[in-house]
């Protein structure tokens, strides 16, 4: 089974234990504000069954890690990543954190155990994600991980009755 280690974190692929965790983040709608208009509960059990299913390079869905707390054991959110381009070796990544666990440097622990997977395991080129603008917190996530802003797609995703811009960022993973 897949599993990934930093000197906090413990990474473990998501099961159907994890859905409490999966409805309480998904239905916060602060914790929710750059992400996507709130969620029904169809919407979130849509989400988390879709991700459920053994990953490999050739899913099509995300391959969703639950971050837990090494020494607490408490769960703290949820990391990932989905193969968008097979043929370039280009997948996307994203993260959720419980509020009470934002701003304590875990979402960049987790995300860089998930970058030294996909360089050394996947076999992939390069990562890619995307953030709402005005999520600062985000976007240093990503930049302490080695990404760097490629564009900005203008009014590219609406949410709450408003247009907001993309924010790209990419990792090349092979130099």
């Amino acid at each position: 089974m897949l599993e990934l280690h930093s000197p906090r974190l413990h990474l473990r692929p998501l099961n159907t234990h994890d859905w409490e965790l999966f409805l309480r983040l998904h239905s916060d709608p602060e914790n929710l504000r750059y992400v996507c208009d709130p969620l029904s509960r169809e919407q979130i059990e849509e989400r988390f069954t879709s991700r459920l299913p053994h990953w490999n390079l050739d899913s099509s869905h995300w391959l969703c890690l639950v971050i837990r707390d090494r020494q607490s054991g408490e769960e703290l959110g949820f990391t990932g990543l989905r193969v968008h381009d097979r043929l370039s070796a280009e997948a996307e990544v994203g993260y959720l954190l419980a509020p009470g666990h934002q701003g304590k440097g875990l979402a960049t622990e987790s995300l860089r155990a998930l970058i030294q997977y996909a360089r050394h395991n996947l076999g992939l080129e390069r990562l890619v994600a995307t953030v709402t603008d005005g999520n600062t917190a985000s976007c240093q996530v990503l930049e302490r991980c080695g990404f760097v802003f490629q564009q900005r797609d203008e009014g590219a995703f609406r949410m709450g009755g408003k247009d907001y811009d993309d924010l790209i960022f990419s990792c090349h993973l092979h130099a």
